[in-house]
């Protein structure tokens, strides 16, 4: 499915997303096997913006429409069009998937010109189709549950791969030109005499002027002018096809290999190896201060005679009496955690489920619908660590911290998508999420997700926060001025370029996927990028809490926190220039879409990374001051 507003919404609703594999089949999926003369049915789904193969494209809305909007007057069978049923994934992604009038028959009317229907456009519905034309916009089929297709040529590799769409017109001349004609390839595979398999769907889409008057035995391959829409009068436009059936031998087992096409995996190895690069860099870096630097200091401090006069302390050891002292907040800081531990199961739970090859394609909406349920199951898990930790930083109000860890993030990401459902609303597209979804999506969450949370909650004051190794002094310690570089702006900043660089080129092609009508499934590079940024985060934290405590800075807290989620600031950032480089949003609507997205994303991603850089902290910090012996 094409990247399109709905199909953003669903993927900043569910947070991230998202090997180079050969195919992902639901175990137990069985292929339908055709006979001669079966009717193989033709499914149309929304129209969505696309990128042009050109390399300066952009990409000019976000919004998508119905394929049976009235004003694009296309063809509908007779009785209307039929609604298919959809799973909660796939109505979250944009899917809206109809019933449509293309008599299509096994291995029948091979090469045969047919005329589909004729449709008479006014000229203000002519200036709405050719406005979508201009904006590029792409129609969407299903075959036997494979999209339709351009063949295209990868000019960096010369792979011919199948680049899910085709356009609804041309308008190269900064003329729009009409597609009213369309050759349909099926591509079969006859794996027994008698027994046939779509395996490929390929659509070439033509403009065909001249006479538009109905006909029983039109021409297709009679030389005419292009088709153009006039805004000033009503338009005659008669919609043909020509079906042509070429056998493959493509399995059915290997019939997604040419849709999933990986651009110069080349420049994902390389992303990787960089990424690994980084993290192998920090991780030595952050070992070689423990072993050298921390186990200096603590068989220094360890060797003092107790029995000798007060010694004098430094370093990071000046602060042990304050390291655990509760920080300013603490019931958001720990609602904050155990939402952004919840957001981690989830994601890690969902890369794992595609690796294994369990979220087919074929299987429309099973990513969103896989990542929902774990959001939604996982409450337990945000429950449990906000209460643990909102003991250990001192709360008593336990009631207040389950309560707020079951709904303050909720609400706002509800918020923002009720917004930005209301905007697809004004901006006319049938994308926008019906409200009896977004209610279910509702009562889901609190009827399921916070019951849950509510459970590991109490699971987790049962068992009281996490034992402190040095007490806290009953007077605050004055605390000096820190260098600029450790302030908690700077630090951040600082400290999220090497996350955000580990990551940087593997974004680059989540981006193109989400809002470039990219299709993405390269998932193994995906997990490990994921894993590289993980590592990098709770190293490069570590190593900025140390350096704090090193400046008698014990409020390390929220200052971890902030640093591990310091690569939220860059995502933002590249954000901006991703929309100033390859988007070009004409529209209020579509710009207020891609920021609401955009922020989205970044929350998840601080929340996310935040959670792994303080708990990183957390856990060095108490195996710091549990290896030091005070008096």
């Amino acid at each position: 499915m094409r990247g399109t507003g709905s199909y953003l919404l669903g993927s900043a609703l569910l947070a991230f997303l998202p090997s180079a594999a050969n195919a992902f089949y639901l175990p137990g999926a069985a292929p339908h096997n055709y006979e001669q003369r079966e009717p193989v049915n033709v499914y149309v789904n929304a129209l969505t913006p696309m990128l042009t193969g050109k390399d300066n494209s952009k990409l000019k809305s976000l919004i998508n429409y119905d394929y049976y909007n009235p004003q694009f007057h296309f063809c509908a069978p007779s009785g209307g069009a039929q609604g298919q049923p959809e799973s909660l994934g796939s109505i979250l992604f944009g899917d809206r998937i109809f019933t449509s009038p293309y008599d299509i028959q096994m291995l029948e009317a091979n090469g045969t010109c047919q005329m589909l229907c004729t449709a008479d456009i006014p000229g203000e519905d002519a200036k709405f189709i050719n406005e979508r034309i201009r904006e590029d916009y792409a129609l969407n089929w299903l075959v036997d549950g494979l999209p339709a297709a351009e063949m295209k040529k990868d000019m960096k590799t010369g792979d011919l791969f199948f680049d899910m769409g085709f356009n609804l017109g041309d308008d190269d001349n900064d003329v729009p030109y009409l597609n009213n004609h369309y050759e349909i390839v099926l591509r079969y595979h006859e794996p027994s005499p008698g027994v046939y398999r779509v395996v490929g769907v390929l659509v070439w889409p033509s403009s065909r002027g001249g006479s538009q008057e109905e006909t029983s035995t039109p021409n297709c391959d009679v030389e005419v002018p292009q088709l153009r829409l006039s805004e000033n009068e009503s338009n005659n436009v008669r919609y043909t096809y020509r079906v042509t059936w070429d056998k493959s031998d493509t399995p059915w087992a290997t019939r997604w290999d040419n849709y999933l096409h990986i651009f110069d995996p080349r420049i994902h190895w390389f992303s990787l190896i960089n990424s690994i690069i980084i993290v192998v860099f920090l991780c030595v870096m952050v070992a070689m201060i423990l072993w050298r630097t921390v186990s200096r200091d603590i068989s220094r401090y360890n060797a003092i005679d107790l029995s000798e006069d007060v010694q004098e302390d430094w370093g990071w050891k000046l602060v042990h009496g304050e390291v655990f002292r509760a920080p300013r907040y603490p019931m958001v800081l720990s609602v904050m955690v155990g939402n952004g531990a919840q957001l981690c199961a989830m994601c890690a739970v969902t890369l794992v489920f595609a690796l294994l090859g369990f979220l087919s394609p074929s299987n429309r909406g099973s990513l969103a619908t896989v990542m929902m349920v774990c959001w939604t199951l996982f409450g337990g898990i945000g429950g449990y660590y906000s209460s643990r930790i909102y003991a250990s930083l001192g709360g008593v109000d336990n009631r207040k911290n389950a309560f707020l860890t079951a709904t303050i993030l909720p609400t706002l990401v509800f918020i923002v998508i009720f917004l930005l459902n209301f905007f697809l609303l004004i901006a006319g597209s049938s994308g926008a999420v019906p409200f009896s979804t977004m209610l279910l999506i509702v009562v889901l969450w609190f009827g399921i997700s916070a019951p849950l949370s509510s459970i590991g909650s109490y699971i987790g004051s049962r068992q009281g926060g996490v034992s402190h190794p040095v007490r806290v002094n009953q007077i605050p310690r004055q605390i000096p001025p820190a260098p600029r570089h450790l302030r908690p702006w700077a630090s951040a900043l600082l400290a999220g370029i090497l996350p955000f660089g580990a990551a940087f080129v593997e974004l680059y092609f989540v981006m193109s996927s989400l809002f470039a009508s990219r299709a993405y499934y390269a998932f193994g590079f995906l997990a490990l990028t994921a894993g590289v940024v993980a590592l990098t985060t709770g190293t490069v934290t570590i190593l900025f809490t140390y350096f704090n405590l090193c400046a008698e800075e014990y409020r390390w807290h929220w200052r971890a926190f902030l640093t591990g989620g310091g690569s939220a600031f860059w995502i933002l950032a590249y954000g901006l220039f991703y929309w100033l480089s390859r988007l070009s949003l004409d529209s209020l609507s579509s710009v207020t879409l891609y920021l609401g997205y955009l922020f989205l994303i970044c929350l998840f991603d601080f929340i996310v990374t935040g959670t792994i850089g303080f708990l990183a902290s957390y856990w060095a910090v108490r195996r710091l001051y549990s290896a030091i012996r005070v008096d």
